[in-house]
């Protein structure tokens, strides 16, 4: 397991973190890791997308959280929560990234279970997301436990711009104090 503390951004946090998060979805993406980007992504517009997260961090629809070591970001999660009265009992998992050079240390599993522990502490009982199909990141999520519950094919484009399939996941969450 990684040792890189991992904290979640306040607004002021996030603002300066934008720069090290857009390297970080910039390297990524470099390394046709499925994030909703194509190659290649710039630093400007990297962070441009980071900034516009910005106003969903300060209303806290969004949460951003950063595993850092050294000073320098290595990993990142976010939690998205449903505003609508009908969706407040879960969330949706988002950007889990982890820097090219340090995975396999256990970090996305760490950043993974940060969210989880934050969404069932809030109350929230079931999360979602997606992934790009027959990756490690599926693998990840199938051996945290969440429930693949459907594969679409040619979903979205990898960062190479080819078609790929997307696997979509649940997990509920035990209620607070289980």
């Amino acid at each position: 397991m990684s040792a890189a503390p991992i904290s979640p951004l306040t607004p002021a946090e996030f603002d300066e973190s934008v720069p090290q998060l857009a390297q970080l979805l910039v390297e990524s993406v470099a390394g046709s890791v499925s994030l909703g980007f194509l190659r290649p992504l710039s630093p400007a517009a990297a962070e441009e997308w980071w900034r516009g997260r910005r106003a969903a961090v300060a209303e806290g629809t969004l949460t951003v959280w950063v595993a850092r070591e050294d000073g320098v970001v290595l990993g990142t999660v976010s939690l998205a929560r449903v505003p609508m009265p009908t969706g407040r009992h879960r969330a949706e998992v988002v950007k889990l990234v982890v820097r090219p050079g340090v995975r396999g240390r256990g970090l996305g599993r760490a950043l993974l279970a940060t969210a989880e522990r934050a969404a069932a502490a809030e109350g929230r009982r079931l999360l979602l997301l997606d992934t790009e199909a027959d990756t490690p990141a599926e693998r990840l999520y199938r051996s945290a436990g969440w429930t693949h519950y459907g594969t679409v094919p040619d979903f979205a484009a990898e960062s190479g711009g080819v078609l790929r399939d997307c696997a979509f996941f649940y997990k509920h969450l035990p209620p607070t104090g289980s």
